[in-house]
């Protein structure tokens, strides 16, 4: 059976990987060059990128699958952020894939330019992919898209109970800290005033 939701069971597969990547390709690419591993070693890094075009592909389409029922919790505006960093991220292991393929070429010296090339790419799809993380990240932790999947019992016991009192003590915490009317102007947090 597989989980519900099943976006955020398979979201950290790409990540890992796409993080990952950079240090492997540099380190095939290195013992390549000094003649440590066999040219048909750089397979690694053509599967290794499929891999990651494959999971980043499965895992934007998990997250548009589930996207509307985000939608009543979280502004649109912040998914769409998220959805377009993840488009980002798949174009770009995308465009790294055919570079790494082409690091299979037998002339030595192409084949050395397009795994450099992908080495490259790997960087910027590691930063595409961080992106993604973040965006993600905010929607659960900020925005609170874990709230849609939330039963209304459950719902109403974290917000009725946790949250609303972490707030409410929160809004007090601050209020009492910048002063109030009553104190002379001087606020908890400093003297105010000429003293």
């Amino acid at each position: 059976m597989l989980p519900d939701p099943l976006h955020p069971a398979v979201v950290h597969f790409p990540i890992v990987l796409a993080v990952l990547a950079p240090f492997v390709l540099a380190g095939l690419l290195l013992a390549l060059r000094g003649g440590r591993l066999p040219q048909r070693a750089w397979l690694i890094a053509v599967a290794l990128q499929a891999a990651i075009v494959g999971l980043g592909w499965v895992t934007m389409e998990t997250g548009e699958h589930e996207e509307e029922r985000v939608e009543r919790v979280v502004a649109r505006s912040a998914l769409h952020e998220h959805e377009e960093a993840a488009e980002w991220f798949v174009w770009m292991a995308g465009a790294t894939l055919p570079l790494a393929a082409l690091g299979l070429l037998r002339d030595r010296r192409l084949a050395g330019a397009a795994r450099v090339a992908a080495l490259v790419g790997t960087l910027v799809t590691a930063a595409a992919v961080a992106r993604v993380g973040h965006t993600g990240g905010e929607l659960v932790y900020t925005h609170g898209a874990a709230l849609a999947y939330l039963d209304r019992g459950t719902t109403a016991k974290a917000v009725g109970s946790t949250i609303m009192g972490q707030i409410l003590d929160g809004a007090a915490h601050e209020a009492a800290g910048a002063g109030s009317p009553g104190d002379d102007g001087r606020s908890r947090r400093g003297h105010g005033g000429d003293d």
